[in-house]
């Protein structure tokens, strides 16, 4: 059994984790409230613009290579975004293990797959399983920028177009609330364009699809796809970012409430054993009393 002296050792260690776990709860919970509100702005804006970008595309019949569809795909790129820092809970696994099970599922069905992390914490994890990457990129949680996203971009686009590829995905953790996030697998290109704000099947009465656009909607598509995609990797990024705070905010909470159920449970043991060891003296005193009369 363990002495009064190495419980309170015990207590005083769970004390200072304690104090460090709930500083970082309090940081967390700042750093998400401005990537939460970042998030929130942007969003509406990618939607919108993805929409533009197909209204374009099917009224006037404008074909790209980011848009077309491949006949069979052969090729896939798997760009894995996870954080570089742990103790967010089960943020990077659920990510890690969800590349990981893509991969094996696919693997037979496809020519190559191969890996792009984003994240130190992806990176480590498949370093380990074995398994060779084209690149890793870290430092996402300072060094976030739309200029950062224009360049992951640009080299994706490059690859596509340049036949290497003929999918890209992306996998990551898209924000949803404090305590929720999901794990997307999302094709980043080709960019579909299914998704429209008119009804290209004809049955809308009074309205008509033909529209006039200036310049020409060959011109508007070349621009408004490039910012697009910057814009969709950038959005990733950003939903990757307040996701991990959330995490972390979460776990360092749950951290914090483990902690105070241990330094309580220690507490009570220290008061058992404390009490016990002076009844044993009391006894002795009383029992030596008695002997000497």
């Amino acid at each position: 059994m363990a002495s009064l002296k190495d419980i309170r050792a015990r207590i005083e260690s769970t004390k200072n984790t304690q104090q460090i776990t709930k500083a970082m709860k309090l940081v967390s919970a700042a750093k998400l409230r401005k990537a939460q509100n970042n998030i929130q702005n942007m969003r509406p804006y990618a939607l919108t613009l993805r929409k533009v970008i197909a209204d374009i595309a099917i009224t006037n019949k404008v074909s790209h290579p980011l848009m077309e569809q491949k006949p069979e795909v052969k090729k896939v790129l798997l760009v894995v975004l996870t954080s570089d820092r742990g103790l967010c809970g089960g943020f990077n696994g659920n990510i890690n293990k969800f590349a990981e099970s893509y991969y094996k599922q696919n693997v037979k069905n496809f020519e190559k797959i191969d890996f792009l992390f984003i994240g130190r914490k992806g990176s480590d994890y498949f370093t380990k399983k074995g398994y060779k990457a084209i690149d890793s990129i870290t430092r996402l949680d300072k060094d976030i920028s739309y200029d950062l996203a224009s360049h992951v971009a640009d080299r994706l686009m490059k690859q596509y177009l340049s036949g290497d590829y003929d999918e890209i995905r992306l996998i990551y953790n898209e924000f949803k609330s404090a305590i929720s996030q999901q794990v997307v697998c999302e094709t980043l290109l080709p960019i579909d364009i299914q998704n429209t704000s008119f009804d290209t099947t004809g049955t809308a009465v009074g309205f008509s699809v033909d529209m006039i656009f200036e310049p020409a909607p060959q011109q508007i598509i070349e621009q408004l796809l490039v910012k697009h995609f910057d814009l969709q990797v950038y959005r990733s990024m950003s939903e990757s970012v307040a996701a991990e705070h959330g995490a972390r905010m979460t776990a360092m909470e749950n951290a914090t409430n483990n902690a105070k159920e241990m330094i309580n449970s220690y507490t009570l043991t220290y008061n058992k054993l404390r009490q016990e060891k002076i009844t044993t003296e009391l006894t002795e005193i009383v029992s030596g009393a008695e002997a000497l009369k």
